[in-house]
């Protein structure tokens, strides 16, 4: 596969960051309110396309994320910025609806055992359930992305075929959501696989807004996105230092880190529109407020044109 620098010299990516939801929803201590909002609002002054803000899942089920509202609430919204929030049911639709939010992104998985374990429901009740939301985001006129979880694979029931991940593309297509998110749960997607995918998509709904969404569970992460990225996607969601997973997904590790995709694409020429040093000091604060290391290599190492001192000779 080759990427030709001339077809892509300054192509808009748009970057789309989920680690306030999909990274501190697994954290074993609640981040304050406070801290949340003030992260976002360095993260929105950070030239992002999309932030996904939270979650509106029962605050039962996921504790870490039970101040969505005052999250929401607490926000400064920063004009060509989109603030997403993940929808669960009619009732966190309601609760979202309530506080203005500009998206309700949906989801559920590919796989079946992999929906089971995570929403605790069959496929088609998912479908049946998320539909009945999708008529409501229809009718307060606030757009509606629907993320496919386990698209390419499942730990527990192994590759997903195009077959079975382009019915449920059309489904959804059917009931009017305006974007599709293609998610590597699990981190099982290899660059040969993403392009199939991702040509087979878009050829078959140009008008949709396509997002991939990557994790780095087998070092395959930026690969598959540079494979993304030469089938014409055009959106990526990721998260600031690496920080997520998938608690229902044995051996996953966490999400396509923001400032190493956008390290790369910058690199190549691509126009991000992100302040990759405003990133960088995100995620060096991210790992006090978390009171651990990230997996983020680039935080490690810096960017390429950090230069350093030459070793003393003896």
């Amino acid at each position: 596969m080759t990427i030709d620098s001339a077809s892509i010299a300054r192509k808009r990516l748009y970057i789309q960051e989920v680690v306030t939801r999909d990274g501190f929803q697994a954290e074993n201590s609640f981040i304050p309110t406070e801290e949340k909002i003030a992260l976002i609002n360095r993260l929105s002054r950070a030239g992002y396309a999309k932030i996904e803000v939270s979650s509106f899942t029962s605050p039962k089920a996921i504790p870490m994320l039970a101040d969505a509202e005052a999250v929401m609430k607490g926000i400064e919204r920063v004009p060509g910025v989109e603030y997403t929030v993940l929808i669960p049911n009619l009732k966190g639709a309601e609760r979202a609806i309530s506080v203005g939010v500009d998206e309700f992104n949906l989801v559920m998985s590919v796989s079946e055992v992999h929906n089971k374990a995570n929403l605790k429901m069959a496929r088609e009740d998912s479908f049946i359930a998320l539909s009945s939301v999708i008529d409501l985001a229809h009718a307060n006129k606030i757009p509606t992305n629907i993320s496919l979880s386990t698209s390419f694979g499942c730990p527990m029931s192994g590759i997903i075929s195009l077959d079975d991940l382009m019915n449920w593309i059309d489904r959804f297509a059917a009931v009017g959501v305006r974007g599709i998110t293609i998610c590597d749960t699990t981190g099982m997607a290899n660059p040969a696989q993403v392009q199939a995918v991702c040509e087979a998509a878009q050829s078959k709904y140009p008008h949709l807004q396509w997002t991939l969404h990557f994790h780095n569970t087998r070092g395959m992460g930026l690969a598959n996105a540079l494979a993304a990225v030469n089938s014409g996607i055009d959106r990526f969601d990721s998260s600031l230092g690496g920080l997520g997973g998938c608690p229902y997904a044995p051996g996953a590790t966490g999400n396509i880190c923001t400032e190493e995709m956008v390290h790369m694409f910058d690199l190549m020429g691509f126009d991000t529109q992100i302040d990759i040093d405003a990133l960088l000091a995100c995620s060096k604060d991210l790992q006090s407020l978390i009171g651990r290391p990230l997996p983020s290599q680039l935080l490690m190492a810096g960017k390429v044109d950090k230069l350093h001192t030459a070793p003393c000779q003896p």
